[in-house]
């Protein structure tokens, strides 16, 4: 499965990844070998903490790689007044009676938790591309429907912008 990313997604591994590469990776290499030069291996704790570090780099180098490797870029193609990437939605739940707001972003960059729903998600997919006032049915992967009304759409550019809840 490729990630859909944006062009600021893949320019952001890039610079981590060249980071790791010739920062990281080098202080983590030295840091290996102080510790290896304090004697026995099996009982210092310092050489097995820097090894551990270096293991930890060499996987996200490997992880950036393959993340940069198989990237789907994606850009915005969604209409002055429809919902698109980056933008933040607030809808209506009639059967809760509440409304909540999410920003639409790519997978590299969803967090539930901060209500930053992926453009892969059911949500996000059901949501993209429609305008304030449309009544859209979100359905879910075990078949399980309801109906959001979008109240208001802000559009942004900005990746890094945070929603606000009010």
């Amino acid at each position: 499965m490729y990630d859909r990313l944006t062009k600021q997604d893949v320019e952001k591994m890039e610079k981590e990844l060249e980071h790791r590469k010739l920062v990281v990776r080098k202080e983590a290499l030295e840091d290996v070998k102080e510790a290896r030069a304090q004697g026995d291996l099996s009982e210092n704790f310092e050489y097995k903490a820097a090894k551990k570090v270096k293991n930890r780099n060499e996987s996200r180098i490997r992880y950036l790689e393959r993340m940069i490797k198989t990237a789907q870029i994606v850009e915005d193609d969604a209409g002055e007044e429809e919902l698109g990437l980056n933008d933040t939605v607030v809808v209506y739940v009639p059967e809760d009676d509440c409304e909540e707001v999410y920003k639409i972003v790519t997978t590299i960059r969803a967090d539930v938790m901060n209500n930053m729903i992926s453009i892969e998600s059911p949500m996000g997919k059901c949501l993209l591309k429609h305008r304030v006032g449309d009544t859209v049915t979100i359905e879910l992967e075990n078949g399980v429907k309801y109906d959001v009304i979008i109240r208001e759409i802000r559009k942004s550019d900005d990746e890094s912008e945070e929603i606000s809840r009010y």
